[in-house]
């Protein structure tokens, strides 16, 4: 078996997210047909983040591994030959950035040891970016948001903040955040949050919520409650402010050396 390791970029825009799927159009989906028709033969493809629909990436990782049946194909193309070879079979809102040889045991989620996401709030109307903002309206108290920011790193449980998945209802939904921080940039309000793993629409309805806050709808010690207590019945319920995805981005994933 060859394995080959990938990092990609997309607009997830018109894609039912990372994941394959039967009966919709994805970016794993992609892949593998542009890959298959490259090797004319099956391949595994799996990336490190599911990244749910009209969300998009920076720096996906997937792993492309060569199925063994038929045995070891010759002449196996070089990285750079891989990378202009799946760019040329891709539609235009999705490129691989680099392509390198990896060891046949890579998985590129299973051994990720953190994922680093990006969301763009943007204070005004925009003419050029609007596929890849929120745009919020309202005035927003920046400095509370970063006070309620402030809570996210440590190992806590956001049951509060997640959807549980139908299909695995007894996943734990305790995350070790690792850094969390909002920076702004001229018109935009830029949050980042890394952690080991992440929950289905975890990052979505913490930017929701930081959006309460800075509303003044939320305040920080109810945001927080949510942290220690999450079953609590609080007034305030982070499904009901669920960001939409347009504005995130899958921005980084880290693996030990």
């Amino acid at each position: 078996m060859k394995t080959w390791k990938l990092i990609l970029e997309y607009d997830g825009g018109r894609y039912s997210g990372w994941q394959e799927q039967s009966h919709a159009r994805t970016v794993a989906g992609e892949l593998r047909k542009a890959a298959e028709a490259l090797f004319e033969r099956a391949v595994e493809i799996g990336g490190a983040g599911r990244t749910d629909a009209g969300v998009h990436a920076i720096a996906q990782v997937a792993h492309l591994k060569l199925s063994p049946r038929g045995g070891r194909p010759k002449n196996l193309p070089r990285p750079q030959e891989l990378l202009y070879g799946l760019n040329d079979r891709l539609p235009p809102d999705i490129n691989v950035l680099a392509v390198e040889e990896a060891a046949d045991r890579f998985h590129a989620r299973h051994d990720a040891v953190a994922r680093s996401y990006l969301y763009q709030i943007s204070t005004r109307r925009t003419a050029f970016n609007k596929k890849f903002v929120w745009w919020v309206k309202d005035r927003l108290d920046v400095r509370a948001m970063r006070d309620a920011c402030a809570l996210l790193p440590g190992r806590h449980d956001f049951a509060a903040f997640s959807e549980r998945d139908a299909k695995r209802p007894d996943d734990s939904t305790v995350v070790v955040v690792h850094e969390a921080d909002i920076v702004i940039e001229e018109h935009l309000i830029l949050f980042r949050i890394t952690a080991s793993h992440f929950l289905w629409k975890m990052v979505r309805r913490l930017v929701g919520s930081l959006v309460e806050v800075g509303r003044g709808k939320v305040s920080v010690e109810e945001f927080g409650r949510l942290l220690t207590a999450p079953q609590s019945k609080a007034r305030f319920a982070p499904a009901r402010v669920t960001a939409p995805p347009s504005g995130l981005f899958l921005e980084a994933i880290q693996y030990r050396e």
